[in-house]
């Protein structure tokens, strides 16, 4: 049912977001048996949480994820979804607090990875690098992410880095080389 599933939605500040659920990032199914009355299941919370992001209802999309926490607090989707509509809302704060604790339950949890990296670009580029390269070691041939790692390794001077995270991101996909900034090009395309 997650597989593929995607949702986009219009931040506040007018940048486009997209929400990436895996099939593991899906409900925890043994809480849904538990659900009982007229109360969604938590899968149906979710889905009703990413067609409140589609149509751009950030309080919406807010309260289906944190019913979902209140029926499974250890579910990652719902930290992952509510940061993102906290993010909307201009809840920085609290969106890096809810990336955090969906990290808490899979270190490895791809999209809040990037997502919280993307937030700290200008605030605190080291984390935001810590982030990237936990993502990038997470997935190798995430191009996208390693040309992103590549950016922010470049603007903080450190060059070698830098130059080996774009060459990783061409190898992974030779078309990106046009985005790697011109004083790594020749170097990279070697």
């Amino acid at each position: 049912m997650w597989a593929g599933l995607a949702a986009a939605a219009t931040a506040a500040t007018g940048a486009t977001v997209w929400a990436v659920l895996s099939p593991s990032a899906g409900p925890s199914e043994s809480k849904d048996a538990s659900v009982t009355g007229t109360s969604k299941s938590t899968g149906a919370l979710l889905q009703s949480a990413l067609q409140h992001q589609v149509n751009q209802d950030s309080p919406g999309a807010a309260r289906d994820y944190r019913q979902v926490l209140e029926k499974d607090p250890k579910n990652k989707a719902a930290w992952y979804g509510l940061g993102i509509t906290d993010q909307q809302l201009g809840r920085t704060a609290d969106a890096r607090a809810d990336f955090e604790k969906a990290l808490e339950i899979d270190p490895h949890f791809m999209s809040a990875l990037y997502s919280e990296a993307y937030m700290l670009t200008s605030s605190d580029p080291d984390r935001a690098i810590e982030l990237l390269k936990r993502a990038a070691a997470t997935d190798p041939k995430a191009a996208a992410i390693q040309l992103q790692l590549g950016r922010l390794l470049a603007k903080r001077d450190r060059k070698s880095e830098a130059e080996a995270a774009f060459r990783h991101a061409v190898a992974a996909d030779h078309k990106l080389l046009s985005q790697v900034p011109e004083e790594f090009r020749d170097a990279v395309s070697r």
